[in-house]
């Protein structure tokens, strides 16, 4: 059977994100792998063009990988016929403009979130997909974790009985820039220029709470700029513009009740830089990256509250850890594969361009929220 070949733009790959997780953990391990399997057993194998404003940077990663194609001219490359899918993670603030060349030139688009800056352009993007007949996605990859598999496996199974609330913290302690350098770049904290965590993480807890637990029906959001000086990677001070961190409840269908912290700004007591805490009428779970413990009704403690006396009970002995019966592979090369899938042989793919704007619907009503001082409602997203 003759193995098929897709051409790919991977715009931007030279960032962080970029390069770690698209190229080297989803598609250079895709192309070591054979390409994407199909459900008819052939394979669909990957030919990526790599695209970045440096051209010495993106030579260099292409050489790195096998002498991979590689270009600095991103309007060449959405019109060759050489190329089918457009793949985007450059610059948030770029992402509208460039999404538009690449649809109205007939390639299928999958890209990065946020997938603007603002839900008018977000929703434009999406019509004009729908009207051109594009395959299109976006990433998703908080779904694709481990524990937060194993947190669906166990709400399908009916351990949690009536999930009733959910808490979640994410965060690190970024540093300044000055006497350590930052481990994530200065843009992320200019809203000039695209920052704020506001706009890149409750985009991920919009598709996160609506698989997991229920759809998001209002937010109550505040954020703040706790370090208003940073350094850059010229080592020029410079203010920080954005939000580097926020604090967010959500109401959820069905009653449940979600509560989110986020920071740039916070130094890790706790399992893991991101836990999940899910709790209901039968049993209670706690997932980080990859682990997960739960605490099934039958076997909770039953504390009693006495200031005057040292706690006695040791409450993570209690915790019984999930086991690892299942082999997870990399988040987002599942995702990419499923795309591939989608855009061979019409596979299902639920992770839309649709599902990236309902993203950013939610960031503006988060904004909204901290703005006014009160809950916001999030109405059905009409595309």
């Amino acid at each position: 059977m003759a193995q098929r070949t897709l051409g790919l733009i991977m715009n931007g790959v030279s960032g962080r994100m970029g390069v770690n997780q698209h190229l080297i953990r989803s598609v250079a391990a895709i192309r070591a792998q054979g390409g994407v399997l199909m459900s008819d057993g052939s394979r669909v194998q990957l030919d990526p063009v790599l695209v970045s404003r440096s051209a010495d940077k993106v030579k260099t990663l292409a050489e790195q990988h096998g002498g991979l194609r590689w270009s600095t001219d991103v309007d060449a490359e959405i019109a060759s016929a050489k190329n089918h899918i457009f793949f985007d993670t450059a610059t948030t603030q770029m992402r509208p403009t460039l999404l538009e060349k690449a649809i109205n030139a007939g390639k299928h688009i999958y890209c990065e979130k946020p997938i603007a800056t603002n839900l008018a352009e977000a929703l434009k993007i999406c019509r004009l997909a729908q009207q051109k007949g594009i395959k299109n996605g976006t990433v998703q990859d908080k779904l694709f974790l481990p524990g937060l598999q194993k947190i669906k496996m166990l709400r399908d199974s009916g351990f949690f009985g009536r999930i009733f609330s959910v808490r979640g913290e994410f965060g690190y302690w970024v540093f300044e820039g000055d006497w350590q350098a930052a481990q994530r770049p200065s843009w992320n904290y200019r809203t000039e220029d695209g920052g704020g965590i506001v706009l890149d993480m409750i985009c991920h807890w919009r598709y996160v709470l609506d698989n997991l637990f229920g759809k998001v029906q209002s937010v109550s959001c505040i954020a703040a700029t706790h370090i208003p000086e940073r350094v850059d990677e010229a080592g020029k001070r410079y203010a920080a513009t954005a939000d580097d961190a926020a604090y967010a409840s959500f109401q959820l269908e069905g009653g449940v009740i979600a509560h989110i912290n986020m920071s740039w700004a916070v130094r890790v007591y706790r399992d893991d830089l991101v836990t999940f805490q899910v709790d209901g009428t039968l049993g209670s779970a706690v997932a980080g990256l990859s682990d997960c413990m739960i605490q099934p009704r039958t076997a909770t403690p039953r504390p009693v509250w006495n200031p005057d006396q040292k706690q006695t009970i040791d409450f993570y002995d209690s915790w019984q850890k999930v086991p690892d019966n299942v082999v997870y592979d990399n988040g987002f090369k599942a995702e990419w594969e499923m795309f591939i899938r989608h855009v061979v042989e019409d596979a299902p793919f639920p992770h839309t361009l649709v599902e990236g704007a309902k993203g950013v619907q939610l960031v503006e009503c988060a904004h909204q929220s901290w703005k006014e001082r009160r809950w916001v409602d999030v109405p059905p997203l009409e595309v």
